[in-house]
């Protein structure tokens, strides 16, 4: 899944983009929301690595699967703010 901000997907300078993978094993706490399937592209409940998060070359990606929903994605943000440490919350 594709966490880069769109502006820099989109800018030919930038040759990478920032990716989290995708599991159907379900792991505990904030680095592994919950992903259900349907508009995301997925065909099951999946779990988002958002510690193995990784920056990979925008050749490598073919096309778009799907948008994950509003409190999935904020989710996701929380998650990687936690891992970066860009939040103050324990």
């Amino acid at each position: 899944m594709a966490v880069s901000d769109p502006a820099v997907n989109a800018d030919q300078r930038f040759p990478l983009i920032a990716v989290v993978p995708v599991t159907g094993t379900a792991g505990e706490g904030a680095l592994y929301p919950e992903l259900s399937p349907g508009k995301s592209g997925l065909v099951k409940t999946s779990y988002a690595l958002v510690d193995h998060l990784r920056s990979i070359d925008k050749r490598r990606i073919r096309r778009a699967f799907g948008r994950i929903a509003k409190d999935e994605l904020a989710a996701l943000d929380q998650g990687i703010e936690l891992f970066l440490g860009l939040t103050s919350e324990p």
